[in-house]
């Protein structure tokens, strides 16, 4: 496995949770093998190149054999550090906040949400999930306490920056940011944007 994952190319990064989502599918199915074809024709990517991105971190198949998927799906875990839980911050409890503290496939894959803010005084103190509503005010001080490495954003785009600065100067090294704005952040610092309307305009191109 290659230690350092900044050698790897980021669009091979963004491919393993896809394969592994598909081998988890495969598994519950109650199949144990698969092929680089099988996943290419599921996943409509080609096997040479599901191969070449699985050829940078080992040897996971034999030719002829195929993968065993429980093995497979360990070792993607492992690369992608999804062997473990990772505590999560989510600032924002506005209508998608409350929709991502109640959705359990996060912890499923390996993110639970243990720390909710807002600034809103009126969501203060309410239960959302397994989590109390906490005043955004502290929220650099609970990151800080408990040591999050991860947050969510969930706020408006006016807000975004200033909550991403907190969460950076508090700690956190991976973002993702649900808000439609470009986030300035230092180098080592990892932000993943979500923006339904981006991938909407894209799709309407060829309605």
């Amino acid at each position: 496995m290659v230690g350092n994952s900044l050698k790897i190319h980021d669009i091979v990064i963004g491919r393993l949770p896809i394969y592994l989502r598909a081998l988890t599918f495969l598994s519950a199915e109650g199949q144990e093998i698969t092929s680089s074809h099988e996943l290419g024709q599921k996943l409509g990517i080609s096997s040479a190149q599901i191969r070449k991105d699985l050829s940078h971190f080992g040897e996971f198949g034999k030719q002829g054999t195929g993968y065993n998927i429980e093995y497979l799906s360990q070792q993607l875990q492992r690369i992608l550090q999804v062997d473990r839980e990772w505590e999560t911050a989510l600032i924002g409890a506005g209508d998608l906040g409350r929709a991502l503290a109640h959705y359990g496939g996060l912890r499923e894959r390996g993110f639970r949400i243990t720390a909710i803010f807002d600034n809103n005084p009126a969501k203060q103190g309410q239960k959302l999930g397994d989590c109390v509503v906490k005043d955004s005010a502290r929220m650099a001080e609970v990151i800080k306490e408990y040591g999050y490495r991860v947050a969510i954003i969930a706020v408006p785009a006016a807000a975004a920056q200033q909550v991403a600065d907190i969460c950076v100067e508090a700690g956190v090294k991976a973002i993702l940011n649900y808000a439609p704005i470009t986030l300035s952040v230092p180098a080592d610092v990892h932000v993943q944007y979500i923006d339904p309307v981006l991938h909407l305009q894209r799709m309407s191109y060829y309605l």
